[in-house]
């Protein structure tokens, strides 16, 4: 038509980051070639922040698959979890990470805490952003090691300190000495902390409580990694173990007030929409009741799940709502509480031990490590 001219409509800047703060981390690494403004605004700690908190307030997360291998729960694969229409489930891609010769031996994986992870294989550590694939592998601790026969690195934890925006990595060090008769009867801890920012480590106080639970992921809650911790004494779980990134402090909270006793039971600790959460299970045999717990200045019991023909050990929760769990014949399955429906998803383990599955979930994250 005539009498009439193209106009050219700018979007406002600030309109513009917050569309592409809602795309995928890979299309973001990708449009850094546009400009030096976008490839440095998407560097910027706002961004990064709005980024993350956009595909984790929209439900958009991505899963890790770990599956032991054989008979031993030391040698494992991991892989991305993925679903196409939200019913058919399948394995991507095994996923290699560095510090790992062994073809058949994955790093232990701790996290996540804003979309990244530490990742530990042997006596190194390093960080690991599967979003935009960067990994750094971290010096070796310069603390002093008292003289000993034999020293063990072992129980990480992995979280962030928001006064100083600085990610930090616990390790806790066990240096065993032998008696006159050969055999180890003395026993001194040692706690390393690694600061990101400084790139370094030191030596804080050892804690009292020197026994804990078996390590999960996701034990990372606004700044403070939790762990289950047993009694000295004891079987029995007594209560749960912390330490806070910010001040750098060890301290103990109760369990959940459970119907039966933690000889028999014990708990998941796990993120539950941004709280500390709990799912207490029997790992000896199949269960009978499973409850999901979430601490908000006290325990609340958030739902029970009797006992349902099939399910063994939970594993984290689904988009929606869904459990999963490692099933009695060793494989995974999709449990919806709200229909009690038990969905095999057609993955299998490749060992012959209970508790060969673990199932990790983030959300994407454009945190650098520079």
């Amino acid at each position: 038509m005539q009498g009439l001219s193209k106009t050219r409509t700018e979007l406002p800047e600030m309109l513009v980051f917050d569309i592409l703060a809602k795309l995928p981390a890979k299309s973001l690494i990708r449009f850094k070639c546009v400009c030096k403004h976008w490839s440095w605004s998407f560097q910027t700690p706002l961004f990064i922040t709005q980024h993350h908190h956009n595909h984790l307030r929209n439900n958009n997360l991505n899963f890790i698959f770990k599956r032991s291998i054989g008979n031993s729960i030391s040698y494992c694969n991991l892989f991305e979890l993925s679903t196409e229409d939200g019913q058919s489930f399948s394995l991507k891609q095994n996923i290699r990470l560095p510090l790992c010769n062994d073809r058949w031996r994955s790093p232990e994986v701790y996290g996540p805490c804003n979309g990244i992870f530490c990742v530990e294989s042997e006596d190194s550590l390093a960080l690991w952003n599967p979003s935009t694939g960067q990994f750094k592998i971290l010096p070796q601790s310069s603390v002093q090691r008292p003289p000993a026969d034999l020293t063990r690195f072992f129980r990480v934890g992995f979280g962030y300190d928001s006064q100083t925006y600085d990610y930090k990595v616990l390790r806790f060090v066990s240096n065993r000495s032998k008696n006159e008769y050969g055999a180890y009867s003395y026993e001194t801890w040692q706690v390393d902390l690694y600061s990101l920012k400084g790139n370094s480590w030191k030596e804080i106080s050892s804690p009292g409580i020197r026994a804990w639970g078996r390590a999960w992921y996701d034990n990372h809650v606004n700044g403070i990694c939790y762990w289950p911790a047993y009694g000295l004494n004891s079987n029995d779980f007594c209560c749960i173990f912390s330490f806070d990134m910010v001040n750098e402090r060890f301290s103990t909270l109760s369990l959940p007030e459970f119907h039966g006793g933690f000889v028999e039971y014990e708990p998941l600790l796990l993120n539950i929409n941004g709280l500390l959460g709990a799912i207490i299970f029997s790992f000896r045999w199949e269960n009978t009741m499973i409850e999901i717990w979430v601490m908000s200045g006290s325990w609340t019991k958030l739902s029970i799940i009797e006992s349902v023909f099939g399910f063994d050990i939970p594993l984290g929760f689904w988009k929606n709502g869904e459990l999963f769990f490692e099933s009695s014949d060793l494989e995974l399955v999709l449990f919806d509480p709200s229909t009690r429906e038990l969905k095999n998803l057609g993955i299998h383990s490749r060992s012959t031990c209970k508790g060969s599955m673990e199932i990790i979930s983030y959300a994407e994250s454009l945190v650098t490590f520079n």
